[in-house]
C-alpha cells in the first residue's frame, strides 16, 4: 500500500500534476511575497538597531529575539482576530484569502530576519565603524552601506525565513481556511489529504516540499561558503 502510494506520489510529481503544480505554485507565491515583505521592514529595522541607541532599545531586541520562537498557531490566532468581521479590519474582507496568509507569514518571517539583520550589521559596524567615522558618514548614511556590504550573508538570511514561510502550517490554516483552489498551500494540503487517505498526493507534496528545504539549505550553505571566503 504505501509503496504503491509512494510511486503514485513520483508519477505525480514527474508528470507535473496540475491540482499539485496549483498547490505548489500558491505555496509559493504566497511565501515569497510574504519574505520580500518582510525583508523590505527587517532590513533597515534590523541595520537601525545595531547602528543606533536609544532608550528602550534593550528590551526592543530582547523582544525581537524572543518572536523569532513565535509559536505560528499564536500568530495565527492575532491574524484573525484582526481580519474576522468583529475585530478592526474586518470590514476589508480579507480572512480566508491570500493576502491574510501573507500577513500572518510576514508576522512569523519579519522578527527572524530583522533579528539576524541586527547581528550582521552590528558585526561589519564592529569592523568598520572607526574608517566610516573617519570619513564622515553619519550613522543614518552607514544603513545602506553596511547592508549592502552584508548582501551575502543577507540572502542566507531571507533563505531562512523563506524555510520558515514555506514550512509553515498552523497559522495559514487559521487565517486561510484551507479553500480548494484559493487558499490550500503545500502544508495545508499535507494535512488535509493525509486525513482523506489521499496518500499519492499528500506524498508527493511531501516530496516537492522536502526538495524545496533541501535545495534552500543548499544554496545558503554555499553563500555561508562564499561569504567566509570573501572576509578571508
Amino acid at each position: 500500500m504505501t509503496d504503491s502510494a509512494f510511486l503514485t506520489a513520483l508519477e505525480l510529481v514527474i508528470g507535473l500534476d496540475a491540482d499539485l503544480l496549483d498547490i505548489v505554485g500558491l505555496s509559493l507565491k504566497i511565501s515569497l511575497t510574504a519574505v520580500a515583505i518582510a525583508a523590505l521592514l527587517a532590513f533597515p529595522l534590523g541595520a537601525a538597531l545595531a547602528l543606533f541607541r536609544f532608550p528602550g532599545r534593550a528590551p526592543l531586541i530582547v523582544t525581537l529575539n524572543a518572536l523569532m520562537g513565535l509559536p505560528p498557531v499564536v500568530a495565527g490566532l492575532a491574524v484573525y482576530l484582526l481580519l474576522s468581521r468583529a475585530g478592526p479590519l474586518g470590514s476589508l474582507g480579507l480572512l480566508f484569502t491570500p493576502t491574510a496568509m501573507v500577513v500572518a507569514q510576514v508576522i512569523l518571517v519579519l522578527p527572524i530576519l530583522a533579528a539576524l539583520t541586527r547581528q550582521k550589521v552590528e558585526e561589519l559596524h564592529g569592523e568598520y565603524a572607526e574608517q566610516l567615522a573617519s570619513i564622515g558618514v553619519s550613522r543614518r548614511r552607514r544603513i545602506p552601506t553596511l547592508l549592502w556590504d552584508a548582501r551575502l550573508s543577507l540572502i542566507t538570511v531571507v533563505l531562512a525565513g523563506f524555510g520558515r514561510a514555506s514550512a509553515e502550517v498552523g497559522a495559514v490554516m487559521i487565517v486561510g481556511g484551507n479553500i480548494d483552489g484559493v487558499t490550500r498551500v503545500m502544508t495545508t494540503a499535507i494535512v488535509l489529504e493525509t486525513s482523506k487517505g489521499n496518500l499519492p498526493l499528500a506524498l508527493g507534496l511531501g516530496i516537492v516540499l522536502l526538495t524545496l528545504v533541501g535545495v534552500i539549505n543548499a544554496l545558503a550553505h554555499l553563500l555561508g561558503e562564499a561569504t567566509r571566503r570573501q572576509l578571508g
